[in-house]
């Protein structure tokens, strides 16, 4: 496998762009910059991805986990680049991959910390051109904040004399110049993959982490690029559950959200025209039902990019074979990933570039405390999402979904024409009701088949030539 990256670097610069140039990477949809355009396609990402280890965990099967990424439908996952780790004892997470053994931990650098770890960035570029090969983006989070003094201290960027509150900072510019440099290897080691995406640092919110700091990051990728034929997107990760951005740094294109349920974060950012992303959940319980929810009504609230921690990966278990249960503090498995590849099959009906988070289409929905999201093209297409899922104040699980069988009832605000709505079950798959009605404009009744914890509409207005029965 050590030769793939040079393999695909080949196949890019002769297939997938051309003979000149490498492939246009993953980009903003040049038509609707609130998706993502990849390999000439629209694209939303959707995964649920194991706990970020998969590059720096030398016991960890990559090949077999990217196999069952790519049997199971997804198509990102993120990853960790060996400058943050943790200890089996953080967050409770059972077998976590980003807990490696010292002998299985692969650093950036050798032993003494002086040269770059050559096997550590074959190993790298092996993983995102099998990744690139099974249509997996991968995002290449650079840097993550240090939750406690024992996490700085196991990072190979270890100093004594730095704080680890003061480690993301520009307090000590000998440190920051050796972050830069670890940041120009990287991007010079994957300057010619098309399915990267640069992620400046995970939940710099906590400890310390300064934004002047993230600005420099950033710049330092933009600058370390344009030498190069292609540029990459940047994200920035903002907040924990939702906040307003008011000072967006220019090079950053993608705008990374945790824990975003509601998706609240969407309506409040949609005017930036960046792809907005809920980029991480977990830690509300074992249960499929909240992280399907959470990623469909996100999707369909407008955002492009959903991303659950998938606890049924692990050293031995690369499959996704791992049982969650327990303690674990987060889902996975796959079932849900089933669940979340019934998300991206009902997304590919519509064009959704020419759509938008519409709030005003449903007039209203019965009973009153159904969740209802939409995404629409006025007069053509429609995508409406309805659930019973709600987070919960100091409550362990935190997310509680009604199972009850029930039905809904939605008035829709519609213009004049002949419609054709379908029913979909999103946790198995079905389409449990398709109709075709007419409709003379103005507000229409829609009653759902009966489900239980949630249902999504597909509707779509027939066009004129379809309706007089006419063959195109």
């Amino acid at each position: 496998m050590v030769q793939d990256w040079r393999m695909y670097r080949l196949f890019a610069l002769l297939v997938l762009g051309g003979c000149a140039v490498p492939a246009q990477p993953l980009r903003l949809h040049p038509a609707n910059p609130h998706y993502y355009e990849f390999r000439g396609k629209p694209t939303v990402l959707i995964t649920s991805a194991e706990h970020y280890g998969a590059v720096l965990n030398g016991a960890f099967d990559s090949i077999r986990y990217l196999d069952t990424l790519a049997a199971d439908g997804m198509n990102l996952t993120r990853v960790f680049m060996g400058v943050y780790r943790e200890t089996e004892k953080d967050f409770g997470i059972f077998r976590n991959t980003l807990a490696p053994s010292d002998q299985d931990f692969i650093s950036p650098w050798t032993a003494d910390g002086r040269s770059w770890n050559e096997a550590y960035f074959r190993r790298l570029k092996d993983f995102v051109a099998q990744a690139g090969r099974r249509g997996i983006v991968v995002e290449i989070t650079l840097f993550c904040t240090y939750y406690g003094e024992h996490l700085w201290k196991i990072s190979p960027l270890y100093r004594a004399d730095v704080a680890y509150t003061d480690a993301l900072t520009l307090k000590y510019p000998d440190l920051v110049r050796r972050q830069q440099e670890f940041v120009r290897k990287v991007v010079g080691e994957l300057r010619d993959f098309d399915n990267v995406l640069y992620e400046i640092c995970n939940e710099p919110y906590f400890a310390g982490v300064s934004l002047e700091w993230q600005a420099l990051i950033a710049k330092t990728i933009v600058e370390a690029e344009s030498r190069f034929p292609i540029r990459h997107l940047i994200a920035q990760n903002i907040a924990n559950h939702h906040q307003r951005v008011t000072n967006l740094d220019p090079n950053v294109s993608v705008l990374n959200f945790h824990y975003a349920r509601p998706p609240v974060t969407v309506a409040l950012n949609y005017d930036w025209n960046r792809v907005i992303a809920f980029d991480e959940t977990g830690f509300d319980g074992t249960m499929d039902a909240a992280y399907r929810i959470q990623g469909w009504e996100f999707l369909i609230a407008g955002g492009a990019h959903y991303n659950n921690l998938d606890y049924s990966f692990a050293v031995g278990h690369e499959d996704g074979s791992q049982r969650v249960g327990g303690d674990q503090p987060g889902g996975g498995g796959a079932s849900l990933r089933k669940q979340l590849k019934t998300l991206a099959t009902f997304l590919s009906q519509f064009d959704f570039i020419r759509m938008k988070p519409d709030p005003n289409i449903v007039l209203s929905v019965t009973p009153a405390d159904t969740s209802v999201t939409a995404l629409a093209e006025a007069g053509k297409q429609y995508a409406v999402y309805l659930h019973h899922g709600k987070v919960l104040a100091d409550h362990r699980p935190r997310y509680a979904v009604r199972t009850s069988r029930q039905t809904a009832t939605l008035t829709l605000q519609l213009p004049p024409g002949t419609y054709v709505a379908r029913w979909w079950n999103p946790r198995t798959g079905q389409i449990e009701v398709t109709e075709t009605f007419p409709h003379s404009g103005s507000s229409k009744p829609l009653t759902s088949p009966v489900y239980q914890e949630d249902l999504a509409l597909e509707l779509k207005r027939q066009s004129a030539g379809v309706q007089a029965g006419i063959v195109r």
